[in-house]
């Protein structure tokens, strides 16, 4: 029989989890689900598919994604760290393999088809390649003799040479940006960070002159009229019919026209459904129901709120108030 003296791996585990942090996660995945229930049908009736193929993905790949969070939040930091030096490496071999080996996909070749699933490696590199970098730039306060930085700024180098070749320049931005704000948290001087966005400038400039894509997202950005820009004037007028505080789960009609509304246009999908104003989540705790999706999740997510609260009062109970002695009473402690 188990001990309060000795406690179990779990109960250890659950203590020392940050569960904030775990609570924002579930209800980012649950919101994920919410969303491709409301914005992928008619783009999944649109291709032949059945109406929830893309519901279904979601969920069967929730699932394992799921176990891998939860099974990761058991390792120490430095379990961590070795796990991320061995995805880091696979995924750049991956990466390295992509252009030469992965389908070409609106003219960039992104992904590899292992064991029959799609598979994007940049997306496994990213969180690996924070890690790492992390961790080295950690290192080199503590450790002056290590060339931490040189090996942060060749791992920089060697992943946006990688990307580029792909091309995709949306991942080398947003790791070059990860990069300089971790350089520069970790105490360097202002000019590095400065010297970084400099170069960076430089060579966006370069991709804008060298690549027509790039130049061509720039100027229709600078100038809409210079090119199609059917997709943001549909992902637009979605917004403007939702208004302040939206149409409702499932009420929403732009969708059905709006390309790509399952994946990159899926806030236009929300902003007609939910507003703009009022949390998506509101119209799940309504009880004048007008969708099959809002008689589901409202009662759940009632009855999720109240137990969220309860036990949140439970907690601020025993916090505030202090045990009593024999001698003493338990009051309220001064302000």
């Amino acid at each position: 029989m188990a001990s309060r003296a000795q406690p179990t791996p779990l109960s250890e585990w659950w203590r020392t989890v940050d569960r904030l942090t775990l609570a924002a996660l579930g209800a980012l995945m649950l919101g994920g689900i919410i969303l491709c229930l409301a914005a992928s049908p008619p783009v999944a009736a649109r291709i032949g598919l059945d109406p929830f193929h893309f519901v279904n993905r979601q969920v069967f790949f929730l699932i394992p994604a799921a176990a891998v969070l939860i099974a990761t939040s058991f390792l120490s930091p430095r379990e961590v760290r070795k796990l991320s030096l061995l995805i880091f490496i696979v995924s750049l071999v991956l990466v390295a393999a992509t252009p030469h080996f992965g389908a070409e996909i609106k003219g960039a070749r992104r992904w590899l088809v292992i064991l029959g699933v799609n598979i994007q490696p940049s997306e496994f590199l990213k969180p690996a390649f924070v890690i790492l970098i992390a961790w080295l730039f950690g290192e080199s306060g503590r450790r002056p003799d290590m060339p931490a930085n040189t090996v942060a700024l060749a791992l920089l180098i060697m992943v946006v040479s990688l990307l580029v070749l792909q091309p995709d320049f949306g991942q080398t931005m947003l790791i070059t940006l990860v990069w300089g704000a971790l350089f520069y948290m970790a105490g360097m001087r202002f000019i590095w960070v400065l010297g970084l966005g400099l170069t960076a400038s430089v060579g966006l400039l370069v991709a804008f002159y060298t690549v027509p894509h790039v130049a061509q997202r720039i100027n229709r950005f600078l100038d809409p009229s210079s090119g199609d820009t059917f997709n943001i004037d549909i992902a637009t007028e979605s917004f403007v019919r939702g208004g302040w505080f939206g149409r409702g789960p499932g009420e929403g009609t732009i969708k059905r026209i709006l390309p790509e509304g399952h994946t990159d246009f899926v806030f236009a999908v929300a902003g007609e459904e939910f507003g703009c104003t009022r949390p998506g989540c509101y119209e799940c705790f309504t009880r004048n129901s007008r969708s099959p999706l809002q008689r589901f999740c409202s009662p759940l997510c009632r009855r999720a709120l109240r137990r969220v609260l309860q036990r949140e009062l439970r907690w601020l109970r025993r916090r505030n108030v202090p045990r009593a002695t024999p001698h003493e009473s338990a009051d309220w402690p001064d302000p």
